[in-house]
């Protein structure tokens, strides 16, 4: 069996935009990650708590229908809330979290998890574990 090859590297994330300006200004001012470098026009390098996100500047984009980025939290709830009152949506899927009025669903393992949308429509996710 192999060695780790990449066990001990560091994760660079990735997330695409066709605004920058849009996703400048919610990456930093809503989210509160810190900008790292504005690499016009390729990307905005932002520190996601020692994870470097990479904002990826594209011609066009079409959304996936599935979580690219997401976030453990400690306190769900509160930061639902927060984002909420700095004017993010959160998502309600059926079947899963429309009861729910912060839109959180309890998954099976008990973690508790809220979606919601960035500019560009890339799906976001906050997870509370167990």
């Amino acid at each position: 069996m192999q060695g780790s090859i990449l066990g001990a590297s560091k994760l660079v994330a990735f997330a695409a935009t066709t605004d920058a300006a849009k996703a400048r200004a919610f990456y930093e001012g809503v989210l509160g990650l810190r900008l790292v470098s504005d690499d016009a026009p390729f990307a905005l390098v932002f520190d996601a708590n020692g994870t470097m996100l990479r904002v990826t500047s594209v011609q066009e984009h079409t959304p996936v229908p599935f979580t690219v980025l997401g976030w453990d939290v400690a306190a769900i709830e509160t930061t639902v809330e927060r984002l909420a009152a700095a004017g993010v949506e959160f998502l309600h899927y059926p079947g899963l979290n429309e009861d729910d009025r912060l839109g959180i669903w309890t998954s099976p393992s008990g973690a508790r998890i809220a979606w919601f949308h960035d500019p560009d429509g890339n799906v976001l996710s906050l997870t509370q574990f167990p």
